[in-house]
């Protein structure tokens, strides 16, 4: 809970400083080039884009450290990843970020102790509880405690562990303008965020803080962006079917669970368990009304509806192959042939 003054001025922080942007020097890793960027700050994180807004990455502001507390300019790095470097200068900017991470450090501080007492009662409910209802009792009792910046940052670090299972996400230039258009143009200001992993995972996944994961195997033999707009829409249908953070904790396990609930994190051990899982799994069928009205959301058609019937192990997505171009383009030809070759720069 957030009640008292505290967490007024809290919220307010957040609210106050979740739209500033400043320039900035931003560094990928050692022996790549410094490049000038423009800084975002968002609710949950911060991103970081070309002059030319083109997104570049994004930063989890729990998972963020400052290297050189009290001097200037001010230097950041991914918690735990001191490679990859963001270097602010403007004192008004970095005092801003400071206190949006005094704040989110804040909130996850006081929502320790009541951890701490949820963990006693669950380690006395696993001594006396059943076998087979209690892991699912907890996994959805510790998904219900997960602020929404704990889930994005659940989320990033998933990501980073398919990283080295995948590779890491493509991130061509063009290809990720084009990415960005197919983005806004199927959920529009809506938190969706779209990646595109280079081998060895599913034809679509979603990993908790509403980002939908696609195969570049899928990308580059779907023949027209409409197809895999149906596949992007079938995975947005699973991710707001469930919460994506149960059935990942009922894979990392019980232990796990009561780890992330009295300390806050997950063990690493459980990360690569659950990155395994959602590599390897493929996606399940959805149902054809609900992807039907989606399609139709999104200005586009099906020249049949037998090609969306759910066939066992295959996804109604993966039998859309007849979606109609829409009357506004999902994606003009331009982009389309940059975000096929998205991984191949």
């Amino acid at each position: 809970m957030e009640a008292g003054s505290n967490g007024g001025r809290n919220v307010t922080v957040l609210a106050k400083y979740q739209r500033l942007e400043a320039e900035g020097i931003w560094r990928r890793g050692p022996g790549e080039q410094r490049r000038d960027v423009i800084v975002s700050v968002g609710k949950t994180s911060i991103t970081i884009l070309t002059p030319t807004d083109t997104t570049l990455t994004h930063w989890s502001l729990p998972a963020m450290e400052r290297k050189n507390p009290g001097q200037m300019p001010a230097l950041y790095c991914p918690e735990g990843d001191a490679s990859e470097t963001l270097e602010l200068a403007e004192d008004t900017f970095v005092e801003a970020v400071e206190r949006v991470l005094e704040s989110v450090r804040r909130r996850q501080m006081r929502s320790g102790t009541v951890r701490r007492f949820v963990a006693v009662t669950l380690v006395i409910a696993v001594l006396g509880g059943a076998a087979f209802w209690l892991p699912g009792a907890i996994a959805r009792h510790t998904a219900s405690l997960l602020p929404d910046v704990a889930r994005a940052s659940f989320g990033m670090a998933l990501l980073s562990e398919m990283s080295r299972m995948t590779g890491p996400p493509c991130d061509a230039p063009s290809g990720l303008r084009a990415l960005e258009h197919l983005q806004r143009r199927l959920f529009g200001a809506d938190s969706a965020r779209l990646v595109i992993l280079p081998s060895a995972s599913p034809e679509t996944a979603h990993v908790p803080g509403g980002t939908i994961l696609i195969a570049h195997t899928l990308l580059k033999e779907t023949e027209t962006p409409e197809v895999l707009a149906v596949h992007v829409l079938a995975e947005d249908i699973r991710r707001n079917d469930s919460d994506p953070v149960v059935r990942l904790l009922h894979v990392a396990g019980v232990k796990a669970m009561l780890v992330l609930l009295t300390q806050g994190t997950v063990p690493d051990d459980a990360v690569a368990r659950m990155a395994k899982h959602v590599v390897a799994t493929v996606p399940s069928p959805v149902p054809t009304n609900v992807l039907m009205d989606r399609i139709v959301a999104a200005g586009m058609t099906i020249r049949t509806h037998t090609d969306l019937v759910d066939r066992p192990g295959q996804s109604a997505a993966a039998a859309a192959t007849e979606a109609a171009p829409a009357p506004h383009p999902v994606l003009d030809d331009g982009h389309w042939i940059a975000l096929q070759g998205i991984c191949e720069e």
